[in-house]
């Protein structure tokens, strides 16, 4: 069957609704309310906005800076560390939401602060780790004008340089519907500030890459890492007023029975690097009835370590990548840093995820099989429709040989071609025995498909990829979605023998 293209008529009046500031069309809410919502957050949206978190692209690129926690709560202090060839430099934090469409409100502003330029960094051992030793900057506290959420501290030097660094508050207390998590060990892993990241080394081949990266030091580019990318989730959930709590897979590794408190974890766009007790920890929870939504692609494929920095535990991530360069091989295999689907872990992410990572370097249509499917009601979507670069950057497919969900449901079987090979890219969700139900995306872009309207408005916004968003993260606040909403197999009619059929 050809794939029918979405009604253009439909995106360019939405489009054009939001260029006129009508969001309301694209974040519209069942007048039920049949899922959570929390008062916090929709008192938190109504305060005044601003614009004056970004950066603007004629700044100076000559302040940058890294904190010493990736998360903190309400009264614990927070350590800056700055380098800049500024003679001052103050502090702007912001918090990030709809807040009118603005993006973000300002929650506090520092004092002046000498700037001073910091030593070189240090690169550590064989394993070419980058830390950046300096001294402390700046140091402040928590205070409860600091919302839980999501942060850009933005370093303003006093020659107009800017740069950003990302900082998460927490409630460890929470029991909140929904927990967005960030994804800040794969932000570290690709992060190339200081000429190594997990991918490459200063002459840009494989083999000089970090085997361990260090959040003791700067992001790269502007700094923000992967909270630009974010935006769209959080405007997204805030703007609706769901009930939810923000944290890091750093939080989820160091605390995984606190996601027991809560009824589903939200992997943001790419949540490529976990580690044993990120996995467990989820499988845990996923056992006990709390749902998964995996709204990218490319998660949980990276086997990784954390160890301790000069500033604290879990400051530095290992992946050797090649299981023969890891000195755990032979003596901890569990704990070999290789893919989590190759030996010798050899635990494929489809036993979690459903679908699992294909390739990346794509940009196809989203082609539905399954319009019959809660997940899609609203849209408007009919079998053959499509929706319009549903499917870019990295992508997730359903792998038949691998352990699968017995029940897995197709709901987008999309053709792609990467790498000049002809695939699919597969949009999944299936339930568990305890009621969990785990929604799969496949497609790391899709954030850019919810650009539809303050604070982001691309060309690729489609209003039947956010109804769908919409329908998946209040479904899953409810509680195990399974129970309302069972998976209905359809692997066979889409073409997959499932070899290794599995029941969660």
């Amino acid at each position: 069957m050809t794939p029918r293209p979405v009604r253009r008529a439909a995106i360019a009046r939405v489009a054009v609704a939001s260029l006129l500031g009508l969001t309301s069309v694209l974040f519209a809410v069942p007048p039920a309310r049949a899922y959570p919502t929390a008062g916090w957050v929709q008192e938190e949206n109504a305060r005044p906005g601003t614009s004056a978190w970004r950066i603007p692209r004629a700044a100076p690129h000559d302040i940058q800076g890294y904190a010493n926690r990736v998360s903190v709560q309400a009264g614990e202090r927070v350590r800056l560390f700055v380098d800049t060839s500024a003679a001052t430099f103050h502090l702007v934090a912001y918090r990030l939401g709809y807040y009118q469409g603005l993006g973000g409100r300002r929650i506090w502003t520092s004092a002046e602060t000498a700037g001073m330029a910091q030593p070189p960094p240090a690169i550590i051992g064989d394993t070419n780790t980058v830390e950046a030793r300096w001294a402390r900057s700046l140091r402040f506290q928590v205070r409860p004008r600091f919302v839980q959420g999501s942060y850009l501290l933005k370093l303003v030097a006093s020659t107009g340089g800017q740069s950003y660094v990302p900082l998460i508050v927490r409630d460890d207390a929470s029991t909140a519907a929904l927990v967005l998590q960030h994804q800040v060990t794969t932000w570290q892993a690709y992060n190339g500030w200081g000429g190594y990241s997990l991918y490459g080394g200063p002459d840009g081949t494989f083999a000089t890459r970090a085997r361990a990266v260090s959040f003791d030091r700067p992001y790269d580019g502007v700094g923000a890492a992967g909270m630009l990318r974010a935006l769209r989730f959080i405007a997204l959930v805030e703007r609706d007023g769901m009930d939810v709590t923000y944290w890091t897979d750093i939080d989820l590794h160091e605390r995984p029975e606190l996601l027991l408190a809560h009824r589903s974890l939200v992997l943001l766009n790419h949540d490529e690097y976990w580690s044993t007790r990120m996995r467990r920890g989820a499988e845990t929870a996923r056992a006990a009835g709390v749902n998964l939504a995996n709204l990218g692609a490319n998660a949980v494929y990276r086997h990784i370590r954390l160890e301790s920095s000069p500033l604290g535990p879990d400051r530095r991530v290992v992946c050797y990548k090649i299981r023969a360069e890891d000195p755990l091989n032979g003596v901890d295999n569990s704990e070999v840093t290789v893919d989590w689907r190759d030996p010798p872990v050899s635990d494929p992410e489809s036993a979690l995820l459903g679908a699992m990572y294909q390739c990346y370097g794509v940009e196809a249509d989203a082609v539905v099989v399954d319009p019959d499917s809660w997940i899609l009601a609203g849209t408007g979507l009919a079998r053959g429709d499509t929706i319009p670069k549903g499917v870019m950057g990295e992508y997730d497919r359903v792998f038949a040989a691998a352990p699968t969900p017995g029940n897995i449901q197709i709901l987008a079987h999309s053709p792609v071609w990467c790498h000049g090979k002809p695939q699919h890219a597969d949009m999944t969700y299936y339930t568990a025995s305890s009621g969990a139900g785990v929604f799969d995306v496949a497609s790391t872009d899709w954030y850019r498909v919810l650009e539809c309207g303050p604070p982001t408005l691309s060309a690729a916004c489609s209003p039947a990829a956010v109804t769908i968003t919409l329908n998946v993260l209040q479904a899953f606040s409810v509680g195990p979605a399974g129970l309302a909403h069972p998976s209905v197999p359809n692997a066979a009619a889409v073409g997959y023998e499932l070899q290794h059929p599995i029941t969660p």
